[in-house]
């Protein structure tokens, strides 16, 4: 590991590990970008620690020169939340799928979410499972034709930022792999933020699920089907800025500005407004309304740490008298066993 003072650059979070993801992966490329932001954000690498589950986007810890473990399919969330707390240092980041992170891991992410511990949550979304070879998941759209669904999947998909939004997550933001600067942008302000932080991205896999998102990243598509929200600006989108998100009542609409509609008209993103964060949720997967990408809600609230941290110090001012772990071990009724 580096010292505490050098400067970094993206070579210095490339680990000398060969990376075995099929050749044209988007998992190349948020491995790509999160390796060249982190010498923005990070000086003391020793402290940085990627912590994934099972499936393609979970090899992760492999390739980052950082420390890092890979887990068991689904527990991600729960080693992640021992080891923060364990050691409240720590920069941690789980890297997980939308199979490993909301079927057999759901549970433990709606929990991590409502705890708000204080570290870092990237969920590649690819709609499909990758690592098993094409069987449809959580997030595949209703319909979906796979080996394991050969006449279609019934059930309805999860919407994973409703989903954390739901559990009282306090940062859903969400992304593209192929949107590099935007992606960077992402992690940088997840890096930020003091809780709990959820990214979702959007990640091709060419082999079993290829343009899953083509819509939103093909020129001719995505200026009209691409919302990119920003806080204090209005959201618009279209080839020429020409259509936004109007609320009539409750109810979003999409108007075209011009005649009718001015941009004074067009609703301006707020992150700390709950409101607009479970619409923004709700357009997702929506032939209505454009998809969303960007911060949907940032607002702080107290962090199980801190609480957990409040609650060590009242017990140590009340109990002065135990000051070794035999002191403990011998406080209260004790029993001989012969």
């Amino acid at each position: 590991m580096s010292d505490n003072n050098s400067v970094f650059k993206k070579a210095d979070f490339q680990s000398d590990q060969a990376i075995r993801w099929c050749p044209g992966c988007g998992d190349y490329a948020i491995l790509s970008q999160t390796q060249k932001v982190f010498p923005e954000i990070t000086t003391k690498k020793e402290d940085v620690v990627f912590i994934s589950g099972i499936g393609c986007s979970s090899r992760f810890p492999y390739y980052m020169d950082t420390f890092g473990f890979h887990t068991i399919h689904g527990r991600a969330p729960a080693i992640a939340s021992g080891l923060k707390i364990s050691n409240p240092e720590l920069s941690v980041w789980i890297v997980t799928g939308d199979g490993d992170g909301l079927s057999i891991g759901g549970n433990h992410l709606i929990h991590l979410m409502r705890r708000n511990i204080d570290l870092n949550v990237m969920l590649f979304n690819n709609r499909i499972y990758g690592l098993t070879k094409g069987q449809y998941s959580p997030t595949s759209e209703q319909g979906k034709v796979t080996g394991s669904t050969p006449m279609g999947s019934l059930d309805y998909p999860f919407i994973p930022s409703k989903l954390v939004l739901g559990a009282q997550a306090g940062f859903v933001a969400k992304t593209i792999d192929i949107e590099l600067k935007h992606l960077r942008e992402m992690i940088r302000r997840a890096n930020d933020y003091n809780g709990t932080s959820f990214i979702e991205i959007y990640q091709n896999c060419n082999i079993f699920n290829d343009h899953a998102f083509s819509n939103l990243t093909d020129k001719e598509t995505k200026s009209d089907q691409l919302l990119r929200i920003e806080h204090g600006k209005p959201m618009i989108f279209g080839a020429n800025d020409n259509k936004g998100i109007y609320i009539d009542d409750t109810t979003p609409k999409v108007v075209e500005i011009g005649k009718d509609y001015s941009i004074d008209d067009i609703l301006v993103h707020n992150e700390k407004d709950e409101f607009i964060a479970d619409m923004l949720s709700n357009f997702t997967s929506n032939d209505v309304f454009p998809e969303p990408i960007g911060v949907l809600y940032c607002k702080e609230r107290a962090t199980y740490d801190s609480l957990m941290e409040g609650q060590i110090e009242e017990a140590k001012k009340k109990n002065k008298s135990k000051k070794t772990i035999n002191d403990l071990l011998n406080a209260g009724d004790t029993w001989e066993v012969k």
